[in-house]
């Protein structure tokens, strides 16, 4: 049958186009259905959101990516209700044989042991300390952590062995953890970055229909700040002729929120993020998705993505040029940047296991 795009409310993908890996693939026939009421189906329920666990055995992932400011990450998280549409992680999900789309944002894989493994591999005689990253792949904060609690857990493992921990994210909640971060910041262990794509509450629906409004992750910044936690701003993704006008209105509202560094991203659309992309502006900004896609073209070297070390962040050309100057200005403007988060790493300690015995010679 025809695949066909439906908005779905609170998702963001359109589609569920088969994994890249998957040994069998679908078919696209016309069957004939031209007469159902489409505007109608786009009113049915959102997907439900599907929860698995995750038997990982290790929690500490690494990288070698030379454009890529940490080397050591934890994601409590595989998949992320937030539902971004452009999230550059949603090819991962198919390495779980699940679809890069809808069911990114509704497969979500947790790791209930994350806590215990963390401090198991903290606890190995070969750790060698150094700051890890939360978020790096997907949200620590996304809507299921609520109840889950699985971020805190991680927290609570980092605070106790004074581990260095930055976290990336768009979720409000982070604040619910802000007697562990405050005290970790105050010992110079925690930074937090917010991830800010648009003040505009209207875009943001369509572009992260599950991720906290605007107004709430300026605050959010205004929160961390307050209680004396390194914060940032994370640019991202800079989408041409979507959300590039607003460059100088988001560093210039993080900034007043407390925010003292920052950090831009342009778009990335690697294996199938360029169709879910596509279906996307077809169906939100047809009047103008020749332009964005040309624009991001001229960027990429002609096509949709360049994974280039150096280049896949920031693009190459006029077009990126521009956008990197106005940020560097727009940072020069309100003072952010200024200061480089460096968390402590010689604080670490291993403190006794559960259960362990203190003796005494008498």
């Amino acid at each position: 049958m025809v695949h066909r795009a439906i908005h779905h409310k609170g998702r963001g993908a359109l589609t569920n186009p088969a994994s890249r890996f998957s040994a069998t693939a679908g078919e696209d026939f016309d069957d004939g259905w031209d007469t159902l009421d489409w505007a109608a189906a786009e009113d049915d329920a959102a997907p439900a959101t599907h929860l698995h666990r995750d038997p990982t055995r290790r929690v500490i992932s690494r990288n070698e990516s030379p454009d890529v400011p940490f080397s050591a990450s934890i994601n409590p998280y595989k998949g992320c209700a937030h539902g971004c549409i452009y999230c550059f992680a949603r090819p991962t999900h198919e390495y779980l044989d699940h679809s890069s789309g809808l069911d990114f944002e509704t497969e979500i894989y947790y790791k209930p042991d994350a806590a215990e493994l963390f401090e198991a591999e903290l606890r190995h005689p070969r750790y060698r300390c150094e700051a890890i990253t939360l978020g790096a792949n997907t949200d620590p904060y996304q809507p299921d952590d609520r109840h889950l609690g699985i971020t805190r857990s991680i927290l609570e493992v980092a605070h106790r062995f004074n581990q260095p921990i930055s976290i990336i994210t768009k979720g409000a909640h982070v604040t619910r953890d802000l007697d562990l971060i405050g005290d970790l910041a105050h010992r110079n262990l925690a930074s937090v970055f917010v991830s800010l794509t648009s003040l505009d509450n209207g875009l943001k629906r369509h572009l992260e229909p599950r991720a906290a409004a605007p107004a709430q992750r300026l605050r959010t910044i205004e929160a961390l700040a307050h209680a004396g936690v390194p914060t940032g701003a994370l640019v991202a993704p800079v989408i041409p002729m979507i959300t590039d006008a607003e460059i100088e209105h988001l560093v210039a509202a993080a900034a007043d929120a407390g925010a003292t560094r920052a950090g831009y991203v342009m778009l990335r659309l690697p294996h199938a993020i360029k169709h879910l992309f596509r279906e996307w502006l077809a169906a939100h900004y047809p009047e103008r998705a020749e332009h964005v896609m040309s624009l991001i073209n001229q960027m990429r070297g002609g096509a949709d993505y360049d994974s280039a070390w150096g280049t896949r962040m920031t693009g190459t050309g006029t077009y990126a040029d521009l956008i990197a100057k106005r940020f560097a200005l727009a940072c020069r403007r309100t003072g952010i940047n200024g200061k480089r988060f460096s968390l402590d790493t010689t604080a670490f300690r291993v403190p006794p296991a559960a259960g362990d015995q203190i003796g005494f010679d008498f």
